[in-house]
């Protein structure tokens, strides 16, 4: 997988996902992008805000005229035709996606995108609106922050014209995006982003499988990726569902395991304070689960909250009679660690009282 920057834009990472053809499009004004897009939001579980392919037609760009996310003009500018790319921007480029995404929503429930709006700049339509009317959407305006796009280039236009290209449009005033249906696009190995449900359903047990694999051959970066990509596709569907209900719950047993498994590779690699982010998070969800309180526990101890990794130990025991032994050996090594640690932090405090002393 190839990485690479956008060279002299503050705020972007670039990721090729798959390679395009040819050179760089030569832009002018009126040049047209199409491309489907899905936007992520920089979190665990990745979590999908918008996707064009559920709208069922991508999207199309004019570049020159002011479109209202002029990041994407960039971003764009930097893909070869069939290339997928995956574009990490900083809030200083994100801040008006909620607006932009508002509209496109509009469209294609079939409401006019501009019902209501005053004719004037886009931050002053943003303050004008307490509400967009969806509730992801007025998170990310209260709370600017980091976004994801994987865009998938298919096709740019260098005279501005339609072509006599059939389909579904709308476009006044350049205010947002003319979506037109296009080609097929060019065939690639799909990443989870472009799968369908049933795609990603059949994923993830060979995700889970793989993952498995890898953590036996103690490699647990890699695993931690699979088991991620697993939860990824899961919280995908989940978002169609109404939480607790039949459907949602099915795929939540889905997802605890795999995250349980993630967290277990991030203890063998050290990295304790997103055990501890996660397993806190299911916890909140799922206030019996042995097995999380466990990781939580090691990944407290590990960080020196002895407190914490007692009390989490000490739950383990109690819903897991079967868990004593190993809870009674980790709170044994514990204790051990803590006295030896004691002892390291009385020496050096003494040997920082004698060498004040001495001066």
């Amino acid at each position: 997988m190839e990485e690479t920057y956008l060279l002299n834009v503050e705020g972007v990472k670039k990721k090729i996902l798959h390679g395009g053809r040819g050179e760089l499009p030569k832009l002018q004004d009126g040049s047209k992008f199409t491309f489907h897009f899905q936007t992520l939001k920089d979190d665990f579980e990745r979590t999908v805000i918008d996707d064009s392919r559920e709208a069922g037609v991508p999207m199309e760009i004019i570049v020159g005229k002011m479109f209202k996310l002029e990041i994407w003009e960039t971003l764009l500018s930097s893909m070869r035709i069939g290339e997928v790319a995956e574009f990490w921007c900083d809030p200083i480029h994100t801040g008006m996606y909620a607006l932009v995404s508002r509209g496109m929503r509009r469209i294609a429930e079939g409401r006019d995108p501009l019902e209501g709006q005053k004719h004037r700049c886009g931050m002053g339509n943003m303050f004008d609106y307490h509400s967009t009317g969806y509730d992801d959407l007025d998170e990310l305006q209260r709370t600017p922050q980091p976004l994801i796009f994987i865009m998938e280039l298919f096709r740019v236009r260098g005279d501005g014209g339609d072509g006599g290209h059939s389909g579904n449009s709308w476009h006044r005033g350049a205010q947002l995006p003319l979506l037109v249906q296009v080609e097929d696009p060019s065939a690639y190995k799909r990443d989870t982003w472009a799968m369908s449900k049933e795609e990603k359903l059949a994923a993830v047990p060979v995700l889970h499988s793989e993952g498995n694999r890898l953590v036996l051959r103690r490699e647990f970066a890699q695993a931690a990726a699979k088991y991620q990509e697993a939860v990824i596709c899961l919280r995908n569907l989940q978002a169609k569902e109404k939480p607790w209900e039949d459907g949602w719950l099915k795929l939540e047993g889905l997802v605890t395991p795999l995250v349980l498994n993630y967290c277990q590779c991030q203890l063998e690699l050290g990295e304790y304070y997103e055990v501890l982010e996660h397993t806190t998070e299911l916890l909140q969800k799922h206030n019996d689960n042995a097995k999380a309180y466990f990781k939580r526990a090691k990944a407290h101890a590990a960080v020196w909250n002895e407190r914490e990794a007692r009390e989490d130990f000490q739950r383990v025991a109690h819903l897991d009679p079967s868990m004593a032994a190993a809870v009674k050996k980790e709170l044994k090594q514990l204790g051990e660690r803590m006295r030896k640690k004691h002892v390291e932090d009385r020496k050096r405090y003494q040997g920082l009282f004698q060498s004040s002393q001495g001066l």
